[in-house]
């Protein structure tokens, strides 16, 4: 998959911790068959939207735990105002908030703390998924 040219990750956090543990957990190239990964990491809720209305993101992690604009609310308005908005990932703040994340509409959820193995499952599944649609 070489061919391809990198996906593009934007990383949602208003924790820099957060941001860092996302990145250093899926590394560049979380998986041989997927293309590598380019990071872009932003810390406030308009920052999410001018990437996404630029349309060069593949891929959204957002931390639901952010302040003062959650992840899961971000998340909700992504799937509501984003024509053709690229999967979007959530990380609750523990495993019973999935029903958030449904709520959200997000594609994915993870719980803090970020486990690194179960975070790079999901989020290989979601990669996948950009680059063969449907």
């Amino acid at each position: 998959m070489s061919e391809h040219k990198p996906l593009r990750v934007l990383v949602y956090s208003d924790d820099r911790d957060v941001r860092a543990a996302v990145i250093s957990a899926l590394g560049t190239r979380p998986h041989p068959d997927l293309p590598s990964f380019e990071y872009v990491e932003t810390a406030t809720e308009p920052v999410v939207f001018q990437h996404l209305d630029s349309g060069d993101i593949d891929l959204v992690i957002l931390d639901g735990e952010s302040v003062p604009a959650g992840g899961l609310g971000i998340a909700r308005q992504v799937k509501d105002e984003i024509y053709q908005a690229p999967p979007v990932l959530v990380i609750t703040g523990r495993p019973q908030d999935a029903w958030l994340a449904t709520w959200s509409r997000a594609e994915a959820a993870v719980s803090h703390p970020i486990e690194p193995i179960r975070l790079a499952e999901v989020v290989v599944d979601l990669a996948r998924g950009v680059l063969q649609p449907g």
